[in-house]
């Protein structure tokens, strides 16, 4: 197996935070981590000098190569290490293109300028930021050997899919004199020669990649000194204060996307705050759910919006006024309020919108791919898009007679405007009835919806590991409420007042120009969670700790790592062995989880696969801090250099303070037991 890192920047550019390149760094970090194999690969540049430089100096076998920013994804080529002056000049038309913040090349100037791209090692950002797109993928596949991942996690999963390029980690660093840490992400290679048409098959073929040298893809390299830790459960033993939450704090410091759940963090404190900050957790948790319920009432909550009561009572007056005052001056009438445009009705404008939305559904009926035996099962194609159309042509009729009928409203309004400055009598004033009416309906309607709403009631219902999550919606119990959910510091007290009244609550919110619009509909109904146990009772103060670990250690799928500093500090040990050995056991098929513990119900019942102890010794006087790491089968654990340790010893010490007490207990369980 060869050790390969493809993926080094020795020169900086506008892509990087600015850097002096250390030729004397570069050769510590191949010796230090012992690569057989690297590739200087730089944003959207190739310095043949530097490259020249660096292949002297260094023991192993050095690619060229360049990161190229192809359709904002990156991707890198790498190149046999010959031809260099042919591989600086494609490299420099590369960097012709590319010079500022937001350039990139498309796959087909990529083409252009490298030729047959299965000449080179390409390998995309697959996996990590940034990616490139799934039209780029498409269009590269067939040059593509594999695809560069950030984490252990990322690859072991692609690496157990079939269907999926093989996965490689690199540690895209910036070879600088100021790195003191490096970083241990580095590929292993089953390949008999280092040269590029040999990496290429080899990547060709998924079991010749692992993380590790020698147990494949079980283990990895988590810090630069060669300590390892297994893809799947590890658990950190030792006596207090020997080095274990440094590793653990180390671990979160030099990796990314970690999950760390320190010790005591989920223990219940003040108990008159804990209840109130966990309620508005969970709900933030569950805030989704929340906008999907209320999304009907806010499509009705914008609509009424809009609608002004007060001026169409004031139009549907000033309407019903004039028309009775121009029947009173019928016999005063002069030749211009004789005229028939005098008091002549507008045109009545109606949106489409029904139109509109079936040629939109019949659309999708014809266009749909997904399901299109279904359809075709009972509707010919032919017959919807006839009927698509038809509709469109009547679509286009209605738009015209829009068209018509606002040119000639025009024209009536001119003249009218006109008649008025000329005539003494009374013009009735334009209203819209009809508008009126349904404006009415709809402010009736929102009214049983907004009631409806306020009504108690459960929602929703979720069972999570032998707690159930229930989501209530009831009225607000004051303006403090209603001030909580908008989280502004905004006075609800005078909108409150109306609250009962949910049209005038609304104008009061509108009143309120410290407020969004958008958010209005938040602040008509109290949506809340509770958290009930097996029992169906409101869960107690150490439940509550229970559920948030749960909930934390479930949360940690999103994420690379997860790290647990002595659960058992705060549970009991039915609850640990229960659960918590359950779910961490299943998360580990997918991530490498980290517990530190002292308890044995997690640290010898959850049966780990790796075990790392941490011990402060003395030697010549002076404080040694080492780990001593294995599988937990074997007989001894050892040093990254070698030192052993007796492995029984480590673990009846450290999960039950030593044989002797183990016995002692042992027996007194014994003589209890009947």
């Amino acid at each position: 197996m060869k050790k390969i890192d493809l993926h080094l920047h020795t020169v900086p550019t506008f892509s990087d935070a600015h850097f002096e390149f250390s030729l004397d760094k570069l050769n510590e970090y191949v010796t230090v981590t012992e690569l057989d194999a690297i590739a200087i690969t730089n944003h959207d540049v190739f310095d043949l000098a530097q490259f020249q430089e660096i292949q002297k100096a260094l023991d192993c076998i050095v690619f060229p190569g360049i990161e190229i920013y192809v359709d904002n994804g990156h991707i890198l080529l790498i190149s046999e290490n010959e031809n260099l002056e042919d591989f600086q000049f494609k490299a420099n038309k590369v960097s012709e293109k590319i010079k500022k913040a937001g350039d990139n090349i498309n796959v087909e100037e990529l083409i252009q300028i490298f030729g047959n791209l299965n000449d080179y090692l390409i390998i995309p950002h697959y996996q990590k930021k940034p990616s490139i797109s799934k039209d780029t993928f498409e269009q590269l596949r067939a040059f593509i050997d594999a695809g560069e991942v950030d984490s252990p996690k990322k690859f072991v999963r692609m690496a157990k899919d079939e269907n999926e390029i093989t996965p490689v980690l690199f540690s895209d660093v910036r070879i600088k004199d100021s790195l003191r840490k490096f970083p241990p992400r580095q590929t292993y290679i089953d390949c008999g020669e280092l040269t590029i048409s040999a990496i290429k098959h080899s990547l060709s073929d998924r079991s010749k990649v692992a993380l590790s040298k020698s147990d494949g893809n079980k283990l990895f390299q988590i810090f630069d000194d060669g300590q390892q830790l297994s893809t799947g459960l590890n658990i950190v033993l030792g006596a207090r204060s020997s080095g274990k939450t440094v590793t653990l704090n180390r671990i979160n410091e030099e990796c990314n996307n970690v999950k760390y759940i320190p010790q005591f963090s989920l223990v219940q404190r003040d108990d008159s705050n804990y209840e109130k900050e966990f309620n508005e957790g969970v709900a933030r948790k569950k805030s989704n759910f929340v906008d999907k319920h209320l999304a009907p009432f806010k499509a009705v909550l914008d609509d009424v919006s809009t609608v002004d009561l007060v001026t169409n009572h004031r139009k549907v007056d000033e309407y019903l006024e004039t028309l009775m005052k121009q029947a009173e001056e019928v016999s005063k009438r002069d030749a211009f309020s004789k005229v028939t445009l005098f008091n002549e009705s507008q045109f009545e404008i109606r949106e489409e919108k029904g139109l509109t939305d079936l040629i939109i559904s019949v659309r999708l009926l014809i266009e749909n791919i997904e399901y299109r035996d279904v359809i075709d099962k009972h509707v010919n194609v032919e017959d919807l898009k006839a009927l698509a159309c038809e509709l469109i042509e009547s679509l286009w009729e209605k738009i015209l007679s829009t068209k018509k009928k606002n040119a000639v409203n025009e024209a009536v309004r001119d003249v009218k405007s006109k008649l008025k400055l000329r005539s003494s009598s009374t013009q009735v004033k334009d209203v819209d009835l009809y508008k009126v009416m349904i404006e009415h309906k709809k402010v009736l309607k929102f009214k049983l919806i907004a009631k409806q709403l306020q009504t108690e009631k459960i929602i929703h219902e979720e069972n999570i590991q032998g707690f159930k999550v229930v989501c209530k919606q009831r009225a607000f119990n004051g303006a403090g409420e209603v001030r909580n959910v908008s989280g502004k510091r905004v006075a609800f007290t005078s909108a409150y007042k109306e609250y009962s009244s949910p049209y005038k609550y609304l104008l009061e919110l509108k009143n309120n120009e410290a407020l969004t619009p958008s958010e209005f509909y938040k602040y008509f109904a109290c949506i809340e969670y509770e958290i009930l146990n097996k029992d169906g009772f409101k869960v107690s103060g150490g439940e509550r700790s229970e559920f948030r670990l749960l909930q934390e250690i479930k949360d940690a799928q999103n994420y690379d790592y997860l790290l647990i500093d002595e659960p058992e500090s705060s549970f009991d040990n039915i609850f640990l062995k229960g659960e918590v050995n359950q779910i961490l056991k299943e998360l580990s098929q997918t991530m490498p989880i980290v517990v530190v513990t002292h308890n044995s119900t997690v640290g010898a019942s959850i049966k780990a696969d790796y075990v790392v102890y941490t011990s402060k010794e003395i030697e010549n006087g002076e404080i040694v801090y080492r780990r001593y790491s294995g599988h937990p089968s074997v007989k001894e654990l050892s040093t990254v250099d070698g030192i052993k340790m007796d492995n029984f010893k480590v673990t009846i010490d450290s999960l039950e303070a030593g044989e002797i007490a183990y016995t002692e207990r042992k027996s007194g369980y014994e003589s209890i037991k009947n």
